[in-house]
């Protein structure tokens, strides 16, 4: 483009109505004072600035921003920005859109109040506009190509969410802090109740002490981690008992290798033996 040194961008052929979705990305080197806008996107558009510098205007804001700042341009939200006149700036960007676009941006820290995110790292964040951009070459199977390029924008907005709240892991652990930490734990023992697991392999996967680990869990639930476990293995049991399903395949689906242990366990938390507790429930 006349308005730039270098300028390129690719475009997401597939129409695609997921959850987060590319729509294209680019790079470029504008000359000193080019502007864009005043304008209006029915889209979200981050910037990230490499080298140089320019103004970001939103909501009644004016940013400066220069290397490692990306700035964000809501849709429906009149914006308009300007390089510098002396270090125009070099930066690449991505547009996206999706049912689920506005949550990320709020979980990430961004709102048209806050617009801007500091302190990433250029390198980091270019590689993942580069893997964005790759997915839209020439290719035979554009909506797979989608799923990727949208994996690859997840990536990038982790990456301008740890930016914008480095200092997250470094304050005390609040209530919140702690209930968020609780909420994990339970989340991991729901989704892999049908494995074996362990106080020590749930505490090492979600970066917690053992000892930590328990007495928060207990203090929020009632119940230890492996009491809570089997709580879990328990009463999914007892729905499947009332499907045609074998004993030894509830067993299975509830992460016990071993049938009549399972029917000995569940005789005690529920008073009754899988069989007794299937006939009652069927009558």
């Amino acid at each position: 483009m006349a308005e730039h040194n270098s300028y390129t961008v690719s475009i997401n052929s597939h129409e695609s109505n997921s959850e987060l979705s590319v729509l294209f990305s680019g790079e470029g080197k504008p000359h000193p004072l080019h502007k864009m806008g005043p304008a209006v996107h029915d889209y979200y558009l981050i910037h990230t600035v490499h080298s140089g510098k320019g103004t970001f205007e939103m909501h009644n804001r004016t940013y400066t921003c220069e290397t490692g700042d990306s700035f964000i341009i809501f849709p429906g939200e009149l914006f308009s920005y300007t390089a510098d006149a002396e270090q125009p700036w070099h930066y690449t960007w991505v547009a996206f859109n999706g049912r689920s676009a506005g949550m990320t941006m709020t979980q990430i820290g961004a709102s048209p109040q806050n617009a801007v995110i500091s302190g990433s790292s250029p390198r980091s964040i270019r590689h993942y506009y580069r893997r964005i951009r790759s997915c839209f070459h020439p290719s035979m199977q554009p909506a797979l190509e989608d799923i990727a390029a949208a994996g690859w924008l997840r990536l990038l907005l982790r990456e301008l969410g740890r930016a914008g709240n480095p200092h997250v892991m470094e304050k005390p652990a609040t209530e919140t802090d702690i209930q968020r930490q609780v909420n994990q734990a339970v989340r991991y023992l729901e989704l892999q109740y049908t494995q074996t697991v362990s106080i020590e392999q749930l505490a090492r996967t979600l970066g917690y002490h053992r000892t930590y680990l328990c007495k928060m869990f207990k203090q929020a639930t009632g119940l230890s981690p492996m009491q809570y476990l089997f709580k879990i293995r328990m009463e999914r049991a007892k729905q499947l008992l009332e499907t045609a399903m074998t004993i030894d395949q509830v067993a299975s689906s509830v992460g016990f290798n071993d049938a009549l242990y399972f029917s000995k366990q569940f005789h005690k938390w529920s008073g009754s033996a899988p069989s007794v507790y299937r006939k009652e429930r069927t009558k």
